[in-house]
């Protein structure tokens, strides 16, 4: 997703949310954060069903049945699967390094066009105290 969704040249990188949204400069920890890239609808699908896994999981915990990783991910798979979510099948194509490379590399670009258009808390306050 980050690979797909980072692009210097789309507003605010691509971005939907970073730590100083929506006023606040967008920095590097920020765009290698894929959950930063998601739309509201995403995040609320996301939301919902983190949510409704950790019921089941808290669920079977009070029920004392013991689970290893590995039945771990076969629920996990069967709930995404029962849910009509898409189930990787592999690592794919992207590795988390490479998507964070190319993030990087947009971000260097936004960053002058981010720089150029940033009015600081200063800047704001001066513009401001020479209005009144």
């Amino acid at each position: 997703m980050i690979y797909e969704r980072a692009d210097a040249d789309k507003t605010n990188m691509g971005l939907n949310t970073w730590k100083d949204a929506p006023k606040g400069k967008i920095y590097p920890f920020d765009v290698v954060v894929a959950k930063n890239y998601l739309t509201e609808d995403e995040m609320a699908q996301l939301q919902r069903l983190v949510s409704a896994y950790l019921d089941m999981a808290e669920d079977m915990a009070l029920r004392h049945i013991p689970m290893t990783m590995s039945d771990w991910e076969q629920r996990l798979n069967r709930f995404l699967a029962f849910a009509d979510r898409q189930v990787l099948q592999d690592a794919g194509k992207i590795t988390a390094e490479i998507a964070r490379a190319h993030a990087l590399s947009e971000f260097e670009k936004y960053r002058i066009v981010q720089d150029r258009l940033f009015e600081s808390d200063f800047d704001k306050f001066i513009e401001n105290s020479l209005l009144s």
